[in-house]
């Protein structure tokens, strides 16, 4: 489409003259407007006769608003393109579905609702390929050194009590522990800022190669149904919202149009000279979580945080997954609008 400025014409008459009877019949959209010094807030748009006599063409007072609406037409053509291709679900091969049925009908025969622990979190999510990084709890300096042992350095050591989780910014994680004296250095450091190891809830973790901090959850919203939404991590990304969201099932084109909706989006896509992230990883991830959640309506929140995702790859550093009956729904079946 394109937008032709040129003065407003004095009649309608001039107007008739005017670059609609110029216009070759069958080229390109084209909406008339006036001088660019008269104001955006000019009275609404008139329209001109086409050359065919059969339609009019839109004549705005300021070649502003003429853009504007060319603009908001484009992107309605933009939608109505995606929304005839919707995408598709994709299958995988990997996804033990039976096992994770079995799984959690046995947690909630023990009671209506409840949140996993970490080691029944991370059986379940496999069950979707979706691996958690291993951490092993650590209450004391010689279990946090033996921790370390059995996953092999480097590791880090991380505060997990709930004012000092994903709280990177408040000092309570250390990374890239080398040695057991590095790792009681920083166990006795920690200790000493915070308070007991009680208190603190410390935990060992292998090192996940550097990336950027992400979130995905997906939530049952009493109204929407089930949600999935991603952002990047922190403090920052918390207080403006900037938090994309799609409707479960998700499908690839949904994964994709995800990731680039919010407003942080390029620090995923080499930002000023950073290497670009693995794109196709975190799509994947959030397609396997809306399986999950589609597949087994028992599972009312997912929570990945954080989940780095580097330029090859991506790691899951922590998980939260919550279990309950699944909601009554009152709004099934067929649905009539009420007679005004």
């Amino acid at each position: 489409p394109g937008a032709a400025a040129r003065p407003a014409p004095a009649t309608s008459a001039e107007a008739a003259s005017g670059p609609a009877s110029r216009a070759t019949p069958g080229t390109v959209p084209l909406a008339a407007s006036g001088s660019a010094g008269e104001s955006p807030a000019a009275p609404s748009p008139s329209a001109v006769p086409a050359p065919d006599g059969a339609h009019l063409i839109p004549a705005y007072p300021a070649a502003e608003r003429a853009v504007r609406a060319l603009g908001e037409a484009v992107a309605y053509a933009q939608w109505r393109r995606e929304a005839a291709d919707p995408g598709r679900v994709p299958e995988y091969e990997d996804i033990d579905e039976k096992g994770a049925a079995e799984q959690i009908a046995g947690h909630l025969a023990r009671g209506q609702g409840l949140t996993l622990g970490s080691r029944e979190t991370c059986d379940l999510l496999g069950r979707y390929g979706v691996h958690v990084h291993r951490a092993l709890p650590a209450p004391a300096p010689d279990d946090a050194a033996a921790a370390a042992r059995t996953i092999g350095y480097p590791v880090a050591l991380k505060a997990t009590a709930p004012h000092l989780r994903h709280r990177a910014d408040l000092g309570g994680v250390r990374l890239d522990l080398a040695d057991e004296d590095q790792l009681r250095r920083a166990y006795a450091e920690l200790t000493e800022l915070f308070g007991t190891p009680a208190e603190l809830r410390p935990v060992v973790q292998g090192m996940a190669p550097r990336g950027v901090d992400t979130v995905v959850r997906a939530v049952i919203d009493p109204a929407a149904g089930a949600v999935l939404s991603f952002g990047l991590a922190g403090a920052a990304t918390q207080l403006l919202g900037d938090m994309a969201h799609r409707l479960i099932p998700v499908t690839d084109r949904d994964a994709t149009s995800l990731i680039r909706s919010i407003r942080t989006a390029p620090l995923l896509f080499g930002w000023r000279g950073s290497a670009p992230v693995d794109a196709a990883a975190l799509e994947e991830l959030l397609l396997r979580v809306s399986r999950l959640v589609d597949d087994h309506p028992e599972v009312v929140a997912v929570t990945l945080e954080p989940v780095v995702v580097a330029p090859h790859g991506l790691s899951v550093l922590g998980a939260s997954v919550r279990l309950a009956p699944p909601p009554a729904r009152d709004d099934l079946g067929p649905r009539t609008l009420p007679a005004y």
